[in-house]
């Protein structure tokens, strides 16, 4: 049975977490919030505003990948919000699943600030914006995804993903 497995990624902040909710309503597919994967050192060490390095974050991505592969051989498609920030975090999470594709949400800084700003209980704070920007390598012309502007309203990402997904 095939299946397809979506990732929603972007810099905290950017809004995945609500768009990968919007899919999963569209889509009926199971979901994973990817910050919930996370051992409590890396959110302790996030917390108190250190960014992951790639030590930390190799055995969380693997963890998210496993979860998608098993998934998959159950013959559930999936949708995930992760910030999947660099090509090689990206090539783990594509490791086991048949299908991976990528929904983008990227932005202004300025406007993924402003909202940081304005949230509540999540333990990422906006002093780590800018080690995201700047570990953030977009996706490339071999990776299956779509960039959508994280300006637009909620309903307007949703649909432009959903819409580059049934043709995808």
């Amino acid at each position: 049975m095939s299946t397809t497995h979506i990732v929603v990624m972007g810099i905290s902040g950017s809004g995945k977490s609500t768009v990968a909710a919007g899919l999963v309503r569209a889509t009926g597919y199971a979901f994973a919030e990817a910050d919930e994967f996370h051992p409590k050192a890396n959110v302790a060490k996030m917390a108190a505003g250190h960014a992951l390095n790639d030590q930390d974050r190799w055995p969380w991505l693997q963890a998210l990948a496993d979860w998608m592969t098993e998934r998959a051989q159950e013959g559930t498609s999936t949708v995930m919000a992760c910030s999947a920030l660099r090509r090689s975090y990206r090539d783990v999470l594509r490791s086991g699943a048949p299908e991976v594709l990528f929904v983008h949400v990227d932005g202004s800084a300025e406007v993924i600030r402003e909202r940081m700003n304005h949230r509540d209980g999540h333990f990422m704070p906006a002093s780590l914006l800018d080690s995201q920007i700047a570990t953030l390598e977009p996706l490339q012309a071999d990776e299956r995804g779509v960039v959508i502007d994280v300006a637009k309203s909620p309903e307007e990402l949703v649909d432009e993903a959903l819409t580059w997904l049934h043709k995808a």
